[in-house]
């Protein structure tokens, strides 16, 4: 999987299974970067839960964090998606 854009990748693979253990897994750790004042706790062995080719979608997620870029208009935007895509609400063109 090619992780050139990792937020936009993890929103495709949301989209496309918002059940799967991928996409809740994705998205627990997009959730929990967010909170930086508490040290993103994100259970590890979660990552145990990913199929080995969706591993770098999460290793890409935490390297937006190093870069600064979660909490930015981008960001935002891509995870409100994420949100309304995991909690079933209706999908906008």
């Amino acid at each position: 999987m090619d992780t050139t854009d990792p937020l936009t990748e993890t929103l495709v693979l949301i989209a496309s299974a918002p059940e799967s253990a991928s996409a809740l897994t994705l998205y627990a750790l997009a959730c929990t970067l967010e909170y930086q004042q508490a040290g993103c706790l994100f259970k590890l062995t979660k990552l145990l839960d990913l199929p080995a080719d969706h591993r770098p979608l999460a290793y890409g997620l935490m390297e937006l964090l190093a870069s600064g870029e979660v909490g930015t208009e981008r960001w935002i935007a891509a995870k409100a998606r994420m949100d309304d895509l995991i909690r079933g609400a209706p999908r906008r063109a």
